[in-house]
């Protein structure tokens, strides 16, 4: 299939190659044109626009950090929706309820579909195409997008014909996570304050009940203390999913304890310097908080 590819940051990059891998006819964009390089290695052309990559395909995709990313490519002048009058659009990022409401009603208006597809995963995950893809749109919008689903992902879930509950869902996981991430930094200071091995506690929890690759993954990071390696999700990335959550939660008036709690912790790690470490240096933040001395 020709499709654009809007967005190559580190999963964008990798859901692109993996595009490309698969056979299928790949124009990207970035503003930093020289992310694309990998990709023209595999067989990319590069897009002179926004708008050359919106229309290269009968569907693009944008993979953007945040919803000010994707206002620009999506409905600014020379963006996705002055460039197209068909067709489909698969944001793939994690935004905000509010906006995917607003992009499903302008896409509508234009005739465009719209489809929100966030995915599970790290970085690793998505360059050996293990992404799960939470596709929300029409179904036959989401069959047509099916084949591209299947080169980058394992896996897709349906959400139902609404793009905004497929971009619930993935505010609702990462919530979860970064819950997850919370109790287990909690669980590590208060084990290593106690003298329990960091190796032996993490052995305990991922044999029993908490095997999980959220726990086996994270709980290892935090193990080792490797926060400030080459974050797979930055401190900053994890705090904006965070507030997605606790906006979400306000809009239904669904309280949301654990997520203030995480996002406390989140401000604390980019205040005290650590805005590019991976989000798991919540962890740090509870070491420090329980008097144990890390760099």
């Amino acid at each position: 299939m020709k499709v654009g590819f809007i967005g190559l940051g580190k999963m964008g990059t990798a859901m692109a190659g993996r595009l490309l891998e698969g056979g299928h006819d790949v124009a990207v964009w970035n503003r930093t044109v020289a992310k694309a390089e990998p990709l023209l290695q595999k067989g990319a052309r590069v897009a002179a626009d926004v708008a050359a990559a919106a229309t290269y395909g009968d569907i693009c995709i944008s993979m953007v950090e945040n919803d000010e990313a994707l206002l620009a490519v999506a409905l600014a002048d020379g963006g996705i929706l002055s460039a197209r009058s068909d067709g489909i659009h698969v944001a793939m990022g994690t935004h905000s309820l509010g906006l995917v409401r607003k992009l499903v009603e302008a896409h509508s208006a234009r005739g465009i579909d719209f489809i929100a597809a966030p995915v599970l995963g790290r970085p690793p995950a998505a360059e050996a195409g293990q992404l799960g893809i939470i596709a929300g749109g029409s179904v036959a919008a989401v069959a047509e997008a099916q084949p591209l689903f299947d080169a980058m992902g394992r896996r897709t879930y349906p959400a139902g014909p609404d793009p905004v509950a497929a971009a619930a869902a993935k505010i609702i996981n990462n919530f979860l996570l970064a819950a997850s991430i919370q109790a287990l930094g909690e669980a590590f200071a208060l084990g290593e304050k106690c003298a329990l091995p960091a190796e032996t506690l993490l052995e305990l929890l991922t044999d029993g009940l908490f095997g999980g690759a959220a726990h086996k993954i994270y709980g290892r990071l935090i193990a080792d203390k490797a926060y400030f390696g080459n974050a797979g999700f930055a401190a900053t990335t994890g705090l904006k999913d965070v507030k997605l959550a606790l906006a979400a939660g306000e809009a239904f008036a669904t309280p949301l304890p654990s997520a203030n709690l995480c996002r406390d912790s989140l401000l604390s790690a980019i205040a005290a310097g650590h805005a590019e470490a991976d989000w798991s240096v919540m962890a740090h933040v509870q070491a420090r908080a329980s008097g144990l001395a890390q760099s």
